[in-house]
């Protein structure tokens, strides 16, 4: 690992709070490494990507298809897969806004395993009928075969986060049959005795799944694969719960452990030489701004180290 990437989604500070919160940050190391640190071309994406620039970046996919990680990801949960065409199901709650439909962040639906498995249960036979195979993962993940479903675009489920769900729901051919088969699962949910003991207990109904992640079996996103040789990419993924749900707070918070847990020993290690180079990558939903630091460039003692660059638009 010589010229290591280090990948922070969400890093980039709304522009409306980006003085406030740049502010409040007691963060030295990532303040001399921008600093100091040559500025490379900045990357953007589409407004309507069906992926985040990170998740672009980590799984090397294009923006018209949600990274094809479902295969990948039930090798990880010890889930058994013949051949066919797999897509990720992602238990949900839609919050129903003034007009719209809104994905709240599947992270916090706080659902067990045992929660899960049962509307699992249910659920199956309404997929068994259309000869979708239904496996399940964990608690959060579960795994659908749907072959003939393999041009169907989804998108990743943190990127409709916050969003009207209109948008960003599965489209193509079978995208019909995926809305009736979905359907007829909301209403089987609706009056279900683990929503009404969520209702009760002050937690979200979970009332949809979110589909993406489509892949043939024995083939998958591999993280790293846009990488140099010599580059390992290093991704921190803490902020993103905090900036989709808007908690600047825990945001402040999440970038001081970045600070001590990354920023910290990467600059130490260019100070000593043990590594040539470092390629700072700070994303939003839109773009990335990226930053290469080297022992040369860390002698650049006349810039005074400071978070400003994070203040302009590039």
């Amino acid at each position: 690992m010589r010229d290591p990437i280090l990948l922070l989604p969400f890093a980039l500070p709304p522009t409306e709070h980006a003085k406030d919160l740049l502010a409040s940050l007691n963060t030295s190391a990532l303040a001399m490494l921008m600093t100091r640190a040559t500025e490379l071309p900045a990357l953007r994406f589409d407004t309507f990507a069906a992926a985040l620039p990170h998740e672009m970046i980590q799984y090397a996919c294009s923006p018209d298809n949600s990274p094809p990680i479902a295969h990948q990801r039930m090798q990880q949960l010890g889930v058994a897969a013949h051949a066919g065409f797999w897509f990720m199901l992602q238990p949900a709650y839609l919050h129903v806004a003034r007009d719209h439909l809104v994905l709240t962040d599947v992270r916090h639906l706080q659902i067990d395993e045992q929660t899960s498995r049962l509307l699992f249960e249910s659920a199956s036979p309404l997929f068994d009928e259309l000869g979708h195979e239904l496996r399940f993962g964990d608690a959060s993940h579960w795994f659908m075969r749907a072959d003939a479903w393999h041009a169907l675009r989804t998108t990743t489920p943190d990127t409709a986060t916050g969003h009207n769900v209109d948008v960003w729901l599965p489209s193509g051919e079978h995208a019909r049959a995926w809305r009736k088969l979905h359907n007829e699962v909301q209403m089987l949910w609706h009056s279900h005795p683990v929503n009404e003991t969520r209702e009760a207990n002050g937690q979200p109904r979970i009332n949809a799944l979110w589909l993406w992640g489509g892949a043939h079996a024995n083939h998958g996103a591999d993280s790293n694969q846009s990488t140099a040789p010599n580059s390992v990419l290093m991704m921190d993924e803490s902020l993103i719960p905090h900036a989709l749900a808007d908690d600047w707070g825990r945001w402040l918070l999440a970038m001081q452990e970045i600070e001590r847990e990354h920023c910290m020993p990467l600059l130490k290690q260019l100070q000593a030489k043990a590594i040539d180079s470092l390629t700072l990558q700070l994303s939003d939903a839109h773009l990335v701004r990226q930053w290469r630091a080297t022992p040369r460039s860390l002698k650049k003692f006349w810039r005074k180290p400071s978070l400003n660059r994070l203040m302009r638009t590039p």
